[in-house]
């Protein structure tokens, strides 16, 4: 077994050695193991113990017994459903029955490889030796550098785990590596790592080091606001959710208490308010796309409205409102998305639904001017104050933010589709006196 080895085994739930690479199954055999029986490594064993007691991973420095030598090093023990994932690091060996016994000398305790450049630091982590391009590196003299404490010539920063391997080695005296450090506050970045060394009574002293220029970071991954496989998954269960909530409240299987039928009713209902949050979402990561386009072709907007409106008639009757189409009757050609349009009037009227009182009339209206084709909803609802009107076309912005429904999407993607479109999607109202939303796109 050579220094730095390292090995990998795992044992089932009752501590049987499952598998092994070789070097651990010789090493388990030698300690008077075999494969399927118990580990027979003791301080192998009651790291695993610990780790299954635990349910997490178990760390530790360890000195396993093999034959005439001491081998020291560093064991994970990770488990799992299956049992315990075991990886044995090897630091050093020694003859067995003596303190560890490292380097006297300096020479024999080489640098961590491919360092671009060296450093050595005492017991209590003092320089004793600065390779000279270190020193250019940092601008110092290196003899200058001597008997300055480590600290002075790096800033130590944690890992992604929180933690200093530096300190955790000299805690436990073991060597380290992925070291995040600076040359200064706000310097390039560096990554140390370190061998230690022992004096000749087998006392920590200290560390033969490197430090190793860092790659900038990578740029931050580009989050979408929903991914598509989640879509699809949360589509599935929720259309699963909504149907059997449906069959609940209509009693399909026999008469049902009128309050477990309200219940469904609302669970359905709150599915169906789930599954139109996923369609705003996946929108929302369209539009937001820098390379998002739309189609222009030439697109009867009237029959769009109707369309749009003929979608929401079920909803509306619901909501005791009628929607007045005598104003879509002509043609009136837009330059558009067919898909987009709709998608864009289905939000408008489905808003107007909303907030229209019961027993009044949501009235569509289509016009041109000059080079521009209009579709405008009107709603007789409370209206929206001049303050709030622009306010609703944000991300995430609702007129009342504490009214129960709606995502705060619906028109600022709405407006977003307006605009890749070519055209605008804008308001007018008062408190008190309803609401008209004006879709308005080149004209065909």
């Amino acid at each position: 077994m050579t220094a730095l080895a390292t090995l990998h085994a795992a044992v089932d739930r009752h501590d049987r050695l499952a598998r092994a690479d070789d070097a651990f199954a010789a090493l388990n055999a030698r300690a008077g193991g075999r494969h399927g029986a118990l580990l027979a490594i003791p301080q192998v064993a009651v790291l695993v113990r610990l780790a299954r007691r635990l349910r997490i991973l178990v760390s530790r420095a360890v000195t396993i017994a093999d034959g005439d030598r001491d081998l020291d090093c560093w064991v994970k023990a990770m488990p799992d459903e299956s049992g315990v994932a075991l990886t044995v690091s090897l630091l050093r060996e020694r003859a067995a029955g003596f303190a560890r016994a490292g380097a006297a000398t300096l020479a024999e305790v080489s640098a961590p490889e491919g360092a671009d450049w060296t450093w050595e630091v005492d017991s209590e982590l003092r320089v004793t030796r600065l390779s000279p391009d270190a020193a250019a590196r940092l601008g110092l003299d290196p003899a200058a550098a001597l008997g300055r404490p480590l600290s002075r010539l790096f800033v130590l920063e944690p890992g992604s785990d929180g933690t200093m391997p530096l300190l955790d080695a000299l805690t436990e005296r073991r060597d380290f590596a992925d070291q995040p450090a600076r040359l200064h506050a706000g310097g390039p970045r560096l990554t140390l790592a370190g061998h230690v060394r022992f004096d000749t009574g087998g006392g920590f002293g200290g560390f033969v080091g490197g430090a190793y220029a860092a790659a900038p970071p990578p740029a931050a991954p580009q989050l979408r606001p929903f991914d598509h496989r989640l879509d699809s998954l949360l589509r599935g269960a929720l259309a699963r959710i909504i149907a059997n909530a449906d069959g609940i409240s209509a009693a399909a299987d026999g008469p049902l208490d009128s309050h477990y039928a309200d219940y469904a009713a609302d669970i359905a209902g709150a599915g169906r308010h789930l599954l139109g949050l996923i369609d705003d979402l996946v929108d929302l990561e369209a539009i937001e796309r820098e390379d998002f386009t739309t189609a222009r072709v030439a697109v009867d907007l009237a029959d769009v409205a109707r369309r749009a409106a003929a979608l929401l008639a079920a909803r509306a009757t619901d909501a005791g409102v009628t929607i007045d189409r005598a104003g879509c009757g002509g043609e009136l050609i837009a330059l558009g998305e067919f898909r987009r349009m709709l998608q864009v009037a289905v939000n408008l009227i489905a808003n107007a639904v909303r907030y229209a009182p019961r027993d009044s009339a949501i009235v569509l209206s289509l016009r041109r001017e000059g080079g521009r084709a209009l579709l405008t909803v009107a709603d007789a609802g409370q209206g929206i104050a001049a303050f709030d009107q622009a306010r609703i076309f944000g991300k995430f912005e609702r007129v009342d933010p504490g009214e129960p429904g709606g995502s705060g999407l619906g028109l600022y993607i709405a407006r977003r589709l307006a605009e890749a479109m070519g055209g605008t999607l804008t308001v007018d109202s008062a408190p008190g006196e309803g609401a008209r939303f004006t879709l308005a796109l080149a004209a065909g």
